[in-house]
């Protein structure tokens, strides 16, 4: 067990120090597929997600949980990287700016909560900021492009 423990320190002190870039649309998208396979959702999760709804629910929070480790913001021995978090979600924010947002949304656990649990945590109090906010206005903005295409 402590060679476990080593080691997963090992790999995510070493994830953390790469020369990490933002994901793109599509990696992304490539993410959320693969994430969606490992951690099944119904067809009403599905649904809510879509909507920016994110129910507290553990398979929710396990997709969640997924996507973030995949995209390389959250760590499940450190938690969220704030600064990660600010490159990969600023929107129009200025950096700085997104980086005081994401340490404010970041912790240490202190309460040994289930993974999941701190990683769903970390992206509540996230789309409740003004990042959440961006992100809201992007999506119906992409929505409502989609539907002009389509008609």
């Amino acid at each position: 067990m402590l060679k476990y423990l080593i080691v997963a320190l090992a790999l995510c002190a070493v994830a953390h120090a790469d020369d990490w870039t933002p994901k793109t649309g599509e990696e992304i998208r490539k993410i959320r597929v693969d994430c969606l396979k490992e951690n099944p959702l119904s067809n009403d999760q599905i649904s809510q997600l879509k909507n920016l709804i994110f129910p507290n629910e553990p398979d929710v929070r396990q997709y969640l949980t997924c996507s973030a480790i995949k995209l390389g913001i959250f760590c499940d021995q450190q938690g969220y990287h704030a600064d990660r978090l600010a490159k990969q979600f600023k929107m129009d924010l200025s950096e700085e700016e997104a980086l005081q947002i994401a340490q404010s949304c970041v912790d240490d656990n202190a309460q040994k909560s289930p993974t999941d649990v701190w990683a769903f945590r970390g992206h509540k109090c996230m789309m409740a900021s003004k990042i959440g906010d961006k992100v809201r206005a992007f999506v119906k903005a992409k929505a409502e492009e989609a539907k002009k295409k389509a008609a």
